[in-house]
């Protein structure tokens, strides 16, 4: 059993395990798939190709993950051929609204950015 450390988290301290969780949260993988499934389950291969770019090496790793730390369950069903399904758990669920406004501005402001850079400013 893993021991929670006393006191008020806090990102600002190295030794606070929310700075490792922040870590993970802030990936590009972790942030898109988060996303993609907040319709409700999806199979590998179709969140392979909603997330354009990722490998099949990075979303196994980015979903093991994500497992792993609770936010998203994997279903197997003993079907032929075989069917995975991932999906979000409540506590992933909670991420989505947070990870969608953060897509929304990036899209909405992403050409001014754009436009900032290329001028050298």
């Amino acid at each position: 059993m893993e021991i929670i450390p006393e006191g008020t988290p806090d990102a600002f301290v190295a030794a606070c395990p929310s700075r490792e969780i922040l870590a993970r949260l802030a990936e590009k993988w972790t942030f898109l798939i988060v996303i993609a499934l907040q319709h409700g389950p999806m199979r590998f291969g179709a969140l392979r190709r909603k997330v354009e770019g990722v490998s099949q090496k990075m979303l196994t790793q980015t979903l093991r993950n994500l497992e792993k730390d609770g936010l998203v369950t994997r279903q197997i069903y003993d079907e032929m051929p075989l069917r995975v399904e991932y999906e979000l758990t409540a506590l992933g669920r909670e991420l989505v609204p947070l990870n969608q406004a953060i897509k929304d501005w990036a899209e909405r402001n992403m050409r001014q950015i754009l436009e900032v850079r290329s001028s050298g400013a």
